[in-house]
């Protein structure tokens, strides 16, 4: 922007930013959001620097995207976890759903995190650096027991291999792999990855009885208008959308 005006970026008013976004609109054809959300926060950070007054120029505000995420249903869920044969993918999978993690959250359980006595587990450090509690159940705590017990993790509950093969922690591409090899041999043809079972655990818990208050906290959301985007995923209350040609052809025989 500095060298398409010649001069400071924070010296221009908000036509030049728009002008320059539209700009980039043009030569790029079809820029990603990303790059609109870097520029214009680049740019919110070199006011705050200056001390500028936020109202002295307008910056275009970001749309968020309207997709809404894929939802597996509970007998989907069911066939997902039984597909691996190895107990530690089982868990795995099962800690992302029956938690709603993140999987950096994942990756970052240690043994000290878990508490069996009180059916919790405390993510530390999750997205915005806040910490929080989340339900452990039953069948989650059999299986990590008897995980523990067998494969005797050091450190992070979930452990890979360096090059050298000493035991690491898992890294990110290790969650991708368990989560794309369990689905090929699932036989579920949804698009899946482990953000997916993260939104199921928001829906299925939604359509179970918890409030949107609780479940933002459950998810650890710092605004409850992210959380709420589940409210039109979820089939609740009121009476479902329903097939008008299942209804004229109810009573007809086939």
């Amino acid at each position: 922007m500095a060298l398409h005006f010649n001069c400071c970026p924070t010296e221009l008013d908000s036509e030049q930013v728009l002008d320059y976004l539209h700009f980039c609109q043009q030569q790029h054809k079809t820029p990603s959001a990303s790059f609109f959300k870097h520029t214009v926060y680049g740019l919110r950070a070199a006011y705050r620097l200056k001390s500028l007054d936020a109202k002295r120029i307008s910056l275009p505000s970001i749309e968020r995207s309207k997709k809404l995420p894929v939802v597996l249903s509970q007998s989907e869920i069911k066939i997902l976890l039984s597909t691996p044969k190895l107990l530690k993918h089982r868990l795995l999978l099962g800690l992302l759903y029956d938690c709603g993690l993140r999987c950096f959250e994942l990756r970052n359980i240690e043994l000290p995190d878990l508490d069996f006595d009180r059916k919790k587990l405390h993510i530390r450090q999750g997205k915005g650096r806040k910490d929080r509690y989340v339900p452990l159940g039953n069948l989650l705590i059999k299986g990590l027991q008897k995980y523990i017990a067998n494969e005797k993790p050091n450190c992070w509950l979930f452990n890979g291999n360096n090059r050298k093969g000493e035991p690491c922690q898992l890294s990110q591409h290790g969650v991708y792999w368990v989560v794309s090899e369990t689905r090929k041999k699932s036989g579920i043809n949804k698009v899946i990855t482990s953000h997916t079972l993260r939104h199921s655990y928001a829906t299925h818990l939604l359509e179970m009885g918890l409030d949107i208050v609780s479940l933002k906290e459950a998810l650890g959301h710092a605004c409850i208008e992210t959380t709420m985007v589940y409210l039109h995923i979820s089939q609740l209350g009121r009476q479902r959308t329903f097939s008008p040609l299942d209804r004229v052809y109810k009573n007809t025989s086939p």
